[in-house]
């Protein structure tokens, strides 16, 4: 009686042995609403982004990866934090960068002496939270021997193919940097700033995490070096053995091959 009295007296529209559960599931719709609401608001500023490409910046190419790109739009906004303004000038930057590196051009063939090397590759199997991996084994990075351009050649096209392996709903890719056998003569700071940059100003929201593996104390001083220029994106990085990589990243069946010995 006190329960039907309480609900009386907070709805008194409905009949006294009205169930509770409608208030959770008024909750649910108002949610699912929002939900929507807040969908149509992002295509209003996709489509207000796309219209202002193509405005102010008609030169740009179209098509996947292009200024008509709606996904590729929605992820720079996402960058920006909605800002209009901002995810133009970043998408406009990024666009033109593709252009000029000639990222539609990079293939198998055209980076085939590097990827020779070994000194990197796109892992066959997915992460434990479907990412695709690019893994870097450092010890076979020469800077002193390789030609830098190659290198940064080598690093979009891996970087493109794992995000072609990318499943369905995923947005992001798993890095892995094993630094075992690391040396001083592998050291290269403008490579790893120029890793970071690729991602933060080129492919934002692509990069999920970067596992740096086994590290040892003189890859410590370059870290240092290389932490304060790579802004939000140093939060993304995380030290730890291979033996984390096996039980958290990979399962039996998965594991990377250089991390079952």
């Amino acid at each position: 009686m006190a329960v039907r009295l309480s609900l009386t007296l907070r709805h008194p529209l409905l009949p006294t042995s009205y169930p509770i559960p409608v208030r959770a599931t008024q909750f649910r719709r108002f949610a699912v609403q929002n939900c929507v609401s807040d969908s149509d608001d992002s295509r209003k500023v996709v489509l207000e982004v796309k219209e202002k490409l193509e405005r102010e910046y008609s030169s740009l190419p179209l098509g996947r990866n292009g200024r008509d790109d709606e996904e590729m739009i929605l992820r720079f906004l996402k960058d920006r934090k909605f800002s209009v303004e901002n995810a133009v000038a970043k998408l406009t930057k990024a666009i033109t960068w593709r252009q000029e590196f000639g990222v539609d051009e990079l293939s198998e063939d055209s980076v085939r002496r590097m990827a020779e090397t070994g000194k990197a590759f796109i892992h066959e199997f997915l992460d434990v939270n479907d990412r695709p991996v690019l893994i870097v084994v450092a010890s076979k990075h020469l800077p002193a021997v390789h030609d830098p351009v190659e290198d940064e050649k080598l690093c979009v096209f891996y970087v493109e193919k794992a995000l072609n392996k990318l499943p369905p709903g995923k947005e992001e890719i798993l890095g892995i940097i094993d630094l075992r056998g690391f040396r001083t003569e592998n050291a290269d700071l403008r490579f790893l700033t120029f890793l970071f940059d690729v991602f933060y100003f080129y492919y934002p929201k692509r990069l999920g995490q970067v596992l740096f593996v086994e590290a040892p104390s003189v890859f410590r001083p370059l870290w240092q070096l290389t932490k304060p220029l790579l802004k939000s994106y140093a939060s993304l990085a995380r030290f730890c053995s291979v033996d984390t990589i096996r039980k958290e990243y990979f399962t039996e069946a998965t594991l990377p091959a250089i991390f079952k010995d």
